[in-house]
């Protein structure tokens, strides 16, 4: 592969991640100018090679990626706010189960208040995934052993604190450049982690992160969730086979079919937003596998952008779909206030 003249090809490490490495300019009528081309030489280690061959995006194109990154931080500030908010100020909201909902939202709200900037990396998503294993794992004990031990408050913050300790070394790693490290991607108005280098140190780097940070709790999440499923299924067909022995309809009272209906309703809204997490995080699972072991040509600055606004869009949709979704949030008098007027008030 060829690279413009001026740009480094040397695959060393950078000095430190580079938050902003595009400045916009303006091409000539007859010029068709490259990415990269009005970043200083000293800044240039801390781009990968390969998006110098990429010719500079029409301006309408980063236009139109900041209007559809001024949504995606509107609705997930707005709906995370919102959860945060009210976890914070209804003490009747403070449950064990909630705290994991609430570190969700926490995680997705500080993804998104980076989005001014135009930085986003995926390790608030690490922290995502992880809490999303932690709802499963709730809702698992809940619903597939009701008799088991409890979730208690405190046990609840000890899960988040170890999802914490589980993050932290992967914002870090990069960050110091310890192994791997930020750099800007795409059409340079990003930043996330190296997979395009070409390195055996950058390769592992990737790899290792594929499998802690996105294999390990999908896994945990599939299992969890396909348990709930397993265990509703021989649930309902041991009642149907006892109630047709008994020659009766239903085993259940009323409040045991609203305490049932409740559960599984909960059980699908989190399988709704957990599947929804994984059509978000997949795209960009790939395109880093892609960088770092695959056909890199296929990596152009435009496909690379749609991993990065999936992301985003995951963040919009978890307070809505989950938290706010929740019969105990939704019926916080609190939070009628700030919903809309003509909404139904219980």
């Amino acid at each position: 592969m060829e690279y413009p003249e001026g740009a480094d090809c040397a695959n060393g490490s950078a000095w430190g991640p580079l938050a902003e490495a595009r400045v916009s300019g303006v091409s000539g009528p007859s010029e068709t100018r490259l990415l990269g081309w009005n970043v200083p030489e000293v800044n240039k280690p801390h781009i990968p090679t390969h998006w110098f061959v990429y010719p500079e995006p029409d301006p309408l194109v980063n236009y139109g990626l900041g209007i559809l990154y001024c949504f995606f931080f509107f609705f997930a500030t707005v709906g995370n706010g919102i959860v945060i908010y009210i976890f914070l100020t209804a003490k009747n909201l403070r449950t064990p189960s909630n705290i994991f909902v609430v570190n969700l939202a926490l995680c997705d709200f500080v993804m998104m208040i980076k989005t001014p900037i135009f930085i986003y990396n995926s390790f608030n998503g690490i922290g995502a995934s992880a809490s999303n294993a932690a709802i499963a794992y709730d809702r698992y004990m809940t619903i597939a052993k009701p008799f088991g031990s409890k979730m208690t408050r405190g046990k609840a913050i000890m899960i988040v604190v170890l999802i914490w300790m589980y993050v932290t070394p992967w914002v870090l790693f990069p960050a110091l450049e310890i192994w791997g490290r930020f750099v800007p991607e795409g059409f340079l108005t990003s930043c996330t982690f190296d997979y395009l280098t070409d390195t055996d140190h950058i390769r592992v780097f990737v790899a290792v992160m594929f499998v802690v940070c996105y294999c390990i709790p999908m896994s945990l999440i599939i299992y969890f969730y396909s348990q709930i499923v397993s265990h509703v299924v021989a649930h309902e067909k041991a009642l149907k086979a006892q109630a047709k022995k008994m020659n009766v309809e239903s085993l259940r009272s009323n409040a045991d079919k609203n305490q049932e209906s409740t559960e599984i309703r909960i059980a699908k809204m989190a399988i709704s937003l957990c599947f929804l997490f994984v059509l978000s995080w997949t795209p960009y699972a790939a395109i880093a596998l892609i960088g770092a072991f695959g056909n890199k040509a296929l990596l152009t600055p435009g496909v690379t952008m749609i991993p990065a606004c999936t992301c985003k869009l995951v963040a919009c949709i978890d307070p809505y779909v989950f938290a706010l979704s929740h019969p105990r949030f939704r019926y916080v008098p609190r939070l009628a206030d700030i919903r809309y007027l003509g909404e139904k008030k219980y």
